[in-house]
């Protein structure tokens, strides 16, 4: 069961996501414009998206999912 998301600076800042990661981190860091920041994976040459850069801050984006999967 997913619980939210957790955002994460290159500080060690954590900013506590509920719903939507790009509209609350803005909100959050008082912005309203975030690019998209992306990771490459050597193995396949491809990337996905990873997070924000919002106002000078990298932050990646994890989903927080409940650890006993509803037990």
């Amino acid at each position: 069961m997913k619980l939210g998301y957790l955002g994460i600076d290159q500080y060690g800042q954590h900013y506590k996501i509920d719903n939507h990661p790009r509209q609350e981190l803005c909100d959050q860091l008082g912005k309203k414009h975030a690019d998209k920041m992306y990771v490459d994976n050597t193995k396949t040459g491809q990337t996905r998206h990873c997070g924000y850069i919002i106002g000078g801050r990298w932050i990646d984006v994890y989903e927080v999912h409940s650890w006993n999967q509803g037990r």
